[in-house]
């Protein structure tokens, strides 16, 4: 498995081809994948990830008006006209059950649409590693990880969230040929292992959302393996794949 992983640093960090015939986990810690994740577990139906505005409007147009919820944010605002932040904690009430929550992101959505040449998109987060890592784990493909990052650079959030991943797939010991940036982001995880919360707390992206995002929306981000969900993109719709298993 860690001889075919390899990780990117961000959404810009790749060349659409380089994800041909390969499975790509996105992770977005903040907060992106965390809000799939959460949604998923406490009943959405499923997420569509839209790239803008414009596509939102255009997928909400066809569908019904009672189906859905609209969910997202630029530059951690609410976007107006919208039902939810990109707040994984707004997406944990009796109004999310059944519905397709229709996602506009700043960074996560964009690293899922530029994606598409991957044979699988998986949603990865710390609050589903687990679930991540034992799914990776019965696969053949190539697996690469996407940090979705911030603008175009690296969050430290999701290349320490990449690193435990693949901390846990090798069971700690990272083979001498693994791939310069699966160095890197195990490396990072080593060091920083002990304080998962406080780190993420002190990082750039952390720091910038603070008055925009609540202090309990980054915690509970950095909660490990709390949910076992294992969202899938199929058809432009993340759902969670355990629930086609059960």
């Amino acid at each position: 498995m860690i001889d075919s992983l390899d990780v990117f640093s961000s959404a810009h960090s790749f060349q659409e081809e380089d994800l041909r015939d390969k499975a790509v986990v996105m992770i977005d810690v903040l907060r992106a994948s965390s809000t799939m994740v959460t949604a998923l577990h406490h009943g959405a139906k499923g997420v569509i990830p839209v790239g803008d505005m414009g596509d939102a409007s255009k997928i909400s147009h066809n569908l019904d008006s009672e189906s859905f919820l609209m969910s997202g944010e630029k530059n951690g605002i609410k976007i107006d006209g919208y039902d939810f932040t990109n707040s994984p904690l707004e997406h944990t009430g009796e109004e999310i059950v059944n519905k397709t929550v229709i996602l506009n992101t700043t960074n996560g959505t964009k690293a899922i649409r530029r994606s598409g040449h991957a044979t699988q998109i998986i949603v990865g987060a710390f609050l589903n590693l687990n679930t991540i890592v034992d799914y990776l784990q019965q696969i053949d493909e190539e697996v690469v990880l996407v940090c979705a990052g911030w603008r175009g650079r690296l969050s430290f959030e999701d290349l320490l969230c990449a690193g435990n991943i693949i901390y846990e797939l090798c069971s700690g010991k990272l083979p001498v040929n693994a791939r310069d940036a699966v160095k890197v982001a195990f490396g990072l995880y080593e060091k920083f292992a002990d304080d998962i919360e406080g780190s993420i707390k002190s990082s750039n992206y952390a720091v910038r959302l603070k008055g925009v995002v609540s202090e309990e929306d980054i915690s509970y981000c950095c909660q490990r393996s709390k949910l076992q969900v294992l969202p899938i993109l199929n058809e432009g719709i993340i759902s969670d794949f355990n629930d086609k298993e059960k």
